[in-house]
């Protein structure tokens, strides 16, 4: 696989009335942002306040994240809006920046976004990876065991078979040659993974790296992962 080595990562997130939940979003990009195999990459997070009638906007910009505003309360056009803020905003150099979507309900850990490059400085053109719940949370087990259920037996890789928005990463370049997010209102993320396989591009799908997402039953985005989990089998006393 011919490697890349991206000198700007662009982070986007979607948010739509989250002010309580964006700042710890926000500020777990930030300690990321700072990894120590980060010294010479920029950084760039964007946060699409997506028909907001809280304060999301404001909590955004006081973690230094550059604001879009957009009314279309659709994820999938929020996402392609933030990508093409960023993209815009990143000047075209050696290599072509890395883009990485996360979602304002969510918690990446300090390792993300270098993990993120280093797959990019193996090749790979996407990196599909995974989520998990707070341990606290009654649904973390049933979660866990339902992504079990697709492991392979033990010694064989794991091309795990989910998508999550919350996670996931792409170059610039792939994404702008499959014409980037769909405008859907669910399985945005899903739509762009399958795009790119379909188009050749070399995706990686893997459990490092997982990132920790919010548990709530109340999503969001209808179809969205909350609506998975409001499904989900779960103890009677969860």
């Amino acid at each position: 696989m011919s490697a890349a080595d991206p000198d700007a990562i662009a982070v986007v997130v979607p948010a739509h009335d989250e002010e309580a939940l964006l700042p710890a979003a926000l500020a777990a990009i930030a300690r990321a942002a700072r990894h120590a195999d980060l010294d010479r990459t920029r950084v760039l997070t964007v946060v699409v306040a997506d028909d907001c009638r809280d304060r999301t906007a404001a909590a955004a910009r006081r973690a230094g994240a550059l604001v879009v505003t957009t009314d279309c309360r659709n994820p999938g056009r929020a996402r392609d809006v933030g990508v093409r803020h960023a993209l815009a905003r990143l000047p075209v150099r050696r290599s072509a920046p890395w883009i990485v979507t996360t979602d304002a309900d969510s918690v990446v850990p300090r390792r993300w976004l270098a993990h993120q490059r280093a797959r990019a400085r193996e090749g790979w053109q996407a990196v599909v990876g995974t989520v998990a719940l707070p341990a606290s949370s009654p649904l973390a087990e049933p979660h866990r065991t339902l992504y079990e259920a697709t492991r392979p037996p033990r010694g064989t890789p794991w091309s795990h078979p989910h998508v999550h928005g919350a996670n996931l990463g792409v170059s610039a370049a792939s994404y702008l040659d499959v014409g980037g997010f769909p405008a859907l209102a669910a399985g945005e993320d899903r739509a762009l993974v399958e795009a790119l396989e379909r188009r050749g591009h070399r995706v990686l799908r893997t459990a490092r790296c997982p990132v920790l997402t919010s548990p709530r039953l109340r999503a969001r985005a209808h179809g969205g992962f909350g609506d998975y989990l409001a499904m989900m089998p779960r103890p009677a006393d969860a």
